[in-house]
């Protein structure tokens, strides 16, 4: 796939750390990569955003944002107080576009979950994938509560006849409790589509060097990646312990 679009199930899940280890595991294959985010709110003028993060952990990526809003909301609304004009799906499957023409991989992370609303006309991210013909990454939380979160995301997917690759739990504990051990065999019945990937809890902390060389084991072959998740729960714990 030469895009990509990564959305959640909820916001602070670990969407851009996971969009840095896929892109890490891209550089690491000798692809190039390109991460857009089409609206980044709630960070100032000259403040990091995330796709610069991303480039932080990753490395050297090209990196592209089509708005900026300083408050912390939906990008629709972000826009409004701003005064400034929304992001539509057309800019959005537009610049993705150009981006691969000259790159192997461009990744697109939305803000939050899938149907955050970008304009007043409520279009959202999957409105930008279904113009953009592009698969739709789904990045969940670990514990009590993913499941359903996950289904109704995977039922919005299917609603507008996008497809989804898999999912990828943003931030995997150190110590999985129960629910978050089972939940490894149960997600991929919610979202109807494989588990690709554990991003360990903390992560985006690491040195940029040991992101780098860890982040492809985090992930499955099918995004790049050197770990194989298409196993039972108890090699999971196996790999991770807790």
């Amino acid at each position: 796939m030469s895009v990509l679009f990564v959305t959640g199930t909820g916001t602070e899940i670990g969407k851009t750390v996971t969009t840095a280890a896929i892109a890490a595991a891209a550089l690491a294959g000798g692809r190039s990569v390109a991460v857009l985010k089409p609206a980044q709110t709630g960070v100032g003028a000259h403040e990091t955003g995330d796709a610069a993060e991303v480039e932080r952990l990753a490395g050297p990526v090209t990196t592209a944002e089509l708005a900026r809003y300083p408050d912390p909301l939906a990008p629709a609304t972000a826009a409004q107080r701003a005064g400034l004009p929304p992001v539509g799906p057309e800019e959005i499957a537009e610049s993705a576009a150009k981006l691969a023409a000259s790159h192997d991989l461009v990744l697109v992370e939305g803000a939050g979950g899938l149907l955050v609303r970008f304009d007043a006309d409520g279009n959202t991210l999957a409105d930008a994938a279904r113009l953009a013909g592009a698969p739709v990454l789904v990045v969940v939380q670990a514990g009590l509560g993913t499941l359903n979160a996950t289904a109704l995301t995977a039922l919005a997917l299917r609603s507008y006849g996008l497809h989804c690759p898999g999912v990828v739990i943003g931030s995997w504990p150190a110590a999985p409790d129960l629910a978050a051990r089972c939940n490894l065999a149960d997600l991929p019945d919610a979202a109807g589509a494989p588990l690709l990937g554990l991003v360990p809890e903390g992560s985006g902390a690491l040195p940029p060097s040991d992101f780098r060389a860890a982040a492809p084991d985090w992930l499955a072959p099918e995004l790049g990646g050197t770990g194989d998740f298409r196993t039972s729960p108890s090699s999971f714990s196996r790999s991770f312990p807790g």
